[in-house]
């Protein structure tokens, strides 16, 4: 296991590579992982509706050596997520200000994790094939789109051509048209999204560069890209079977877009510009 991403972190990103027993256990210790701290094996197996050995092979299948280092990573990360407080990952509508602050506690931890898994020179080596790039498109399908969109926009604003779209035949035939010295974005949740994965390999097959942005860096978009970025999402706490956040995926693009203001000359005078010609639109 990563030894950056918590057992919750790796959970989520293996939760659609498990089998049903194993799901059925992933789904108990994303919903009662305080509770599971104090259970013993055959507890754990009881609540799941599981045998014991589905429960030695699920900590196998998330790269834990046991039930008993599942249980200290849970501890910790409790700890170190919540604190001492009560906060959990209960939404109820009789408890709205507690349910915001679990909310919270849970987004900041789910940056917190994405931050802390970039990798020092894979980034710097992002940063400066970005801003080298001759043009850069970022592709995305379904809710991932207005992430792409964003980031389009952004680095438009850095004087960084940039192009994404809502149309995925139009978002594919530009990948035709890309080759040496330009860059492909791919951004998916899973990493598991066919069309994203077929505008990686044909970027790739003309020569161009790609940069990965997905949650599991071994899925098999995170395999075939160039460069990636591993981010957290901690939406499997709140929700049982879909598991979706832009919020991780948009603070990459916000970090790599500071980084770059620093690293592009003038940039601030090309952002004023595009801010001065909107300007006339939000008055």
């Amino acid at each position: 296991m990563d030894h950056n991403q918590t057992v919750m972190d790796r959970i989520s990103i293996l939760y659609d590579q498990l089998f049903d027993a194993e799901k059925k256990i992933a789904r108990y210790i994303l919903n009662h992982h305080k509770e599971v701290v104090d259970m013993t094996v055959s507890e754990l197996a009881a609540a799941s509706d599981v045998s014991v050995a589905s429960v030695s092979r699920f900590c196998r299948k998330v790269g834990l050596k046991g039930f008993h280092q599942l249980k200290i990573g849970l501890a910790q990360e409790m700890v170190e997520t919540y604190g001492e407080g009560t906060t959990s990952n209960a939404i109820l509508l009789d408890n709205i200000p507690q349910s915001l602050q679990n909310i919270l506690a849970n987004k900041i931890e789910e940056l917190k994790q994405t931050v802390n898994q970039i990798d020092e020179k894979t980034f710097e080596k992002i940063l400066y094939t970005i801003k080298d790039a001759k043009r850069v498109q970022v592709v995305a399908v379904g809710n991932t789109i207005p992430v792409a969109i964003d980031c389009a926009f952004k680095f438009n604003e850095l004087g960084i051509p940039t192009t994404a779209g809502t149309i995925w035949e139009t978002q594919l035939s530009y990948c035709y048209t890309m080759g040496e010295g330009d860059v492909l974005i791919a951004i998916s949740n899973s990493g598991e999204s066919n069309k994203v994965y077929e505008a990686v390999n044909i970027v790739k097959g003309n020569g161009g560069t790609t940069i990965g942005i997905t949650n599991n860096p071994h899925s098999a978009i995170g395999e075939a890209v160039d460069l990636h970025i591993t981010t957290a999402t901690r939406e499997k706490l709140f929700l049982d079977e879909f598991c979706f956040s832009r919020v991780s995926a948009t603070t990459v693009i916000e970090i790599i877009f500071l980084f770059l203001t620093v690293m592009i000359e003038n940039s601030h005078n090309t952002m004023t510009k595009c801010e001065e010609m909107f300007a006339v639109d939000k008055r």
